[in-house]
């Protein structure tokens, strides 16, 4: 993100924390879904749910998808205002994780 988008989507409650991205990425892992990082950390959590084997991970999960899910809502807005079209079409042909 830093070398190519030169930045970060990120705001907290429209707080900027980190330098808004300048350019849009698409390449990567970013052809296949829109958030790579959250697609890799909501792996990461069912590989733990399964090695636990026990309920309180699956409610730990669903409080994380959906805050998360909040945060994503956000940065897309922020990137629709910055990229525009751009951001629209890439949005139209890549899911928001792996699933459209």
């Amino acid at each position: 993100m830093k070398k190519v988008g030169e930045g970060n989507p990120f705001d907290a409650y429209n707080h900027e924390l980190a330098p808004r991205t300048k350019h849009l990425m698409t390449d990567g892992p970013y052809k296949y879904t829109r958030n790579p990082m959250l697609v890799g950390i909501y792996i990461f959590d069912i590989g733990v749910m399964l090695w636990l084997r026990s309920w309180w991970p699956l409610a730990v999960f669903a409080l994380e998808v959906v805050l998360l899910s909040l945060q994503v809502r956000s940065e897309e807005k922020r990137l629709e205002a910055d990229f525009g079209d751009d951001y629209l079409a890439y949005k139209q042909s890549v899911p928001r994780y792996l699933l459209k």
